[in-house]
């Protein structure tokens, strides 16, 4: 470890050098070695490991005051601006449900946690076995600085090993439809009760996301475009009506509920730009869309989802609503006016 950290340290100043702008996370994937593996090696400012207490940690987060969320997959970067509100944990799974900053967690997914210090940002990060991150925090200036020395001070690990990644294991290969009970998966999914029993459903009939909505009910999935979702998100901003934003990996999804002001396109880059909520999305990376309807007892809840070439969730679009409430009659009016 001893050469190997100086090694690393003068390898990403190489390609620093010829590319000042790339990010920490893409000189990882040039490198072949995980974004949490440049962070311990300090290339990019200074960085503390913090024991993986992530329940504590978290629990102490709201001290901080206002910060800035960040979420992401290979695809989408989910940042929300607020305040930590209302953290808890059932068990390996918590939740935060602040009025800006809405998360849920799975602590089975979280290996790693550092506080970093790069001259322009002070955060906290996590990442999963594989060295990926899962959830950043980072600080704004008007966030209380005392507390996140305190937390620095409280969860710093002293004299801690250095860390060890793994691979990610190998992607289960989904059973063909032939071996799949479509017609009691049909039937469970036109008697779902809420949108939280999908999930559980897809694991009862072991049928990944994107075969699911292959053998949806008839009526309830219509393949679109990525023409589609701009054309729905460009009359949001133009109408003002709230929506739901979620974006996930295996650690963290995190949900921007509000209103958006901005859809910017730039290069592959599709953009949400608003002083409380980014969104920057790799449209390159979008293999399929779908408009996917889903039974709840207050009615159809309808939502644009988007996948990647290994069908794998991107991000998820609905109508602002809470458990006891409708779709909103216009998110619904405008997904159909845009289908047409």
């Amino acid at each position: 470890m001893e050469t190997r950290i100086p090694s690393l340290f003068a390898r990403y100043n190489e390609i620093k050098q010829a590319n000042p702008n790339l990010r920490i996370r893409d000189a990882a994937h040039e490198l072949h070695v995980s974004e949490a593996e440049l962070i311990e090696a300090q290339v990019s400012g200074t960085s503390f490991r913090l024991k993986p207490t992530f329940q504590e940690i978290l629990e102490s987060v709201p001290s901080l005051g206002h910060v800035m969320a960040l979420t992401r997959n290979p695809t989408v970067v989910h940042e929300r601006k607020g305040t930590y509100e209302q953290v808890s944990f059932s068990g390996h799974v918590g939740l935060v449900l602040g009025e800006d900053i809405d998360l849920r967690l799975f602590i089975h997914a979280w290996k790693f946690a550092f506080a970093v210090e790069d001259g322009r940002n002070t955060s906290l990060q996590f990442f999963d076995a594989q060295g990926v991150a899962v959830h950043k925090i980072f600080l704004q200036p008007e966030s209380n600085r005392e507390a996140y020395h305190k937390i620095l001070n409280q969860f710093q690990a002293i004299d801690s090993d250095p860390i060890k990644v793994v691979p990610l294991p190998e992607k289960k290969e989904e059973f063909s439809d032939a071996e799949i009970d479509v017609q009691g998966f049909q039937k469970d999914w036109q008697n779902l009760q809420d949108t939280h029993d999908f999930f559980p459903m897809l694991r009862k009939y072991k049928v990944s996301r994107t075969q699911a909505l292959r053998l949806a009910p008839e009526g309830y999935v219509h393949k679109v475009s990525l023409d589609y979702l701009t054309q729905v998100l460009q009359n949001v901003v133009k109408e003002g009506f709230e929506i739901m934003v979620f974006v996930g990996n295996p650690g963290c999804i995190q949900i921007h509920t509000g209103s958006i002001q901005s859809w910017k396109p730039m290069g592959p880059w599709w953009n949400v730009l608003d002083p409380s909520f980014n969104l920057h999305l790799n449209s390159a990376h979008v293999a399929s869309v779908y408009q996917v309807k889903k039974p709840t007892v207050d009615g159809i809840v309808t939502s644009i989802e988007l996948f990647d070439a290994q069908g794998e969730q991107i991000v998820q679009f609905f109508g602002k609503r809470k458990p006891g409430q409708p779709e909103l009659a216009r998110w619904r009016g405008l997904l159909q006016e845009c289908l047409v």
